[in-house]
């Protein structure tokens, strides 16, 4: 008889951190892993709760506003501990904007520097103007460019031993400049890219999934799933963003 394999997920606080449809990630995520007879758990952890990840395979922050990303600061500094036992444990963690600058040592909110998690070697300050607009960077994680849309104040800057998420084609990225966008350590994937992130990458989506699988069952493998929509939905926005002369760079 067939094992049948599940995989836990922890949504850190959907009633803060869900800007820009972030919440449709862990809807993607659920079904993605139900369409193959994954079993799929998710725990919401709210304001006031702390996370426990002993048992959890996939953990993920969305983006918020400045208010809110302080707040949920604030709660996840008292469980950082575990929350880097986690990451340096390969457990898989997916964090959108605000979600993704908190991973680092510090982000400037106005002018004050606030400490962040330190789960990955980063730091983010800020400058004028907003790096806004649709954005498609090139991802080793995904055959199709990951295509979505970014607002944000902050620059980001990678240690020297954090990889990028990928190159950016159209948009902003990290910091307008480098020319890189989002981050990868371990099983951490770090993006600006808000959309939500997941349904029109399809890939980046069975990524974490596939991460997950590998660090409970010791196996990644992923049965195809008929991605014709998404696809055709990344297609024509990544089409429409290239015919565009100005790369919002």
């Amino acid at each position: 008889m067939t094992e049948t394999r599940a995989l836990r997920v922890a949504h850190l606080y959907p009633e803060l951190l869900n800007l820009y449809g972030d919440s449709g990630n862990i809807l993607v995520l659920r079904k993605r892993m139900e369409w193959r007879g994954i079993a799929c758990d998710v725990r919401e952890v709210h304001v006031g709760e702390h996370p426990s990840l002993g048992d959890v395979d996939i953990a993920f922050i969305g983006g918020g506003s400045d208010r809110e990303q302080r707040i949920v600061c604030d709660y996840l500094l008292e469980v950082r501990a575990d929350l880097a036992a986690f990451v340096e444990d390969w457990g898989v963690l997916g964090a959108v904007c605000g979600g993704y600058q908190l991973l680092g040592h510090s982000y400037l909110m106005g002018d004050e520097e606030v400490r962040g998690l330190s789960l990955v070697d980063l730091y983010t300050d800020r400058a004028s103007p907003r790096l806004i607009g649709n954005i498609a960077v090139e991802s080793r994680i995904s055959p199709q460019p990951i295509v979505g849309y970014e607002n944000h104040a902050g620059r980001t800057h990678l240690g020297s031993g954090v990889e990028a998420l990928g190159r950016v084609l159209h948009g902003h990225g990290n910091d307008g400049m480098s020319g890189e966008e989002g981050c990868l350590y371990k099983n951490v994937v770090g993006t600006y890219v808000h959309g939500p992130l997941l349904p029109k990458n399809p890939a980046v989506a069975d990524y974490l999934i596939s991460r997950a699988l590998d660090r409970r069952y010791g196996s990644s493998l992923l049965e195809p799933l008929d991605d014709t929509a998404e696809l055709a939905a990344n297609q024509v926005m990544f089409e429409r963003l290239m015919a565009d002369g100005d790369k919002g760079r």
